[in-house]
């Protein structure tokens, strides 16, 4: 009960014949020094034994503008399906890993796995990020960090994709002092 969660496009494969994308909401951030992240996949998803053995991903950041294709990645199989072809997304090479990003995407973060601990019904897939690719237009000029609210991000809710909505506030304003 957990909710909402982000609904993420995680791409795998080492070669473009073996290129898929997932669409994950069990993922989330674990540590920040070193920087490191999770998925959590079903052993019989058909991105599990990619992931498995090439040991790398790349988390994709989904978007208003890709919300089909979010939905569409999460209940086609890439066994029976070429998701990139179909949904004419576009592979992209990383910077240090095989697994390709998707494009369309504002933001990849490239992922390198480091341990795969059993869970019960999902495999938790723990990893280093490796590299941070995000597009320039979405990058403040003043301070240098990523705009999420001006990419448009979407959330999973119990079977519903929403798009995020007002800020209410930002890191520490409840004990900001008055001037």
């Amino acid at each position: 009960m957990i909710y909402p969660l982000p609904a993420a496009m995680v791409s795998c494969g080492d070669n473009e014949a073996d290129y898929n994308i997932i669409t994950v909401a069990w993922i989330g951030t674990i540590c920040s020094d070193p920087p490191m992240c999770y998925i959590s996949l079903r052993k019989e998803r058909h991105s599990y034994t990619i992931i498995e053995h090439t040991r790398e991903f790349v988390i994709n950041l989904t978007t208003e503008a890709l919300v089909k294709a979010t939905d569409w990645c999460g209940v086609k199989s890439g066994r029976e399906h070429n998701k990139f072809k179909e949904l004419h997304l576009t592979p992209e090479a990383g910077q240090i890993v095989k697994a390709p990003l998707i494009a369309e995407s504002p933001l990849n973060i490239e992922c390198q796995v480091t341990e795969v601990k059993p869970l019960g019904s999902h495999d938790m897939f723990i990893a280093r990020v490796v590299a941070i690719n995000a597009e320039e237009k979405l990058i403040d000029k003043t301070t240098g960090a990523f705009q999420l609210n001006h990419a448009a991000p979407i959330a999973y809710s119990h079977g519903k994709y929403y798009g995020l909505g007002e800020k209410l506030g930002s890191f520490g304003f409840s004990v900001k002092k008055k001037r």
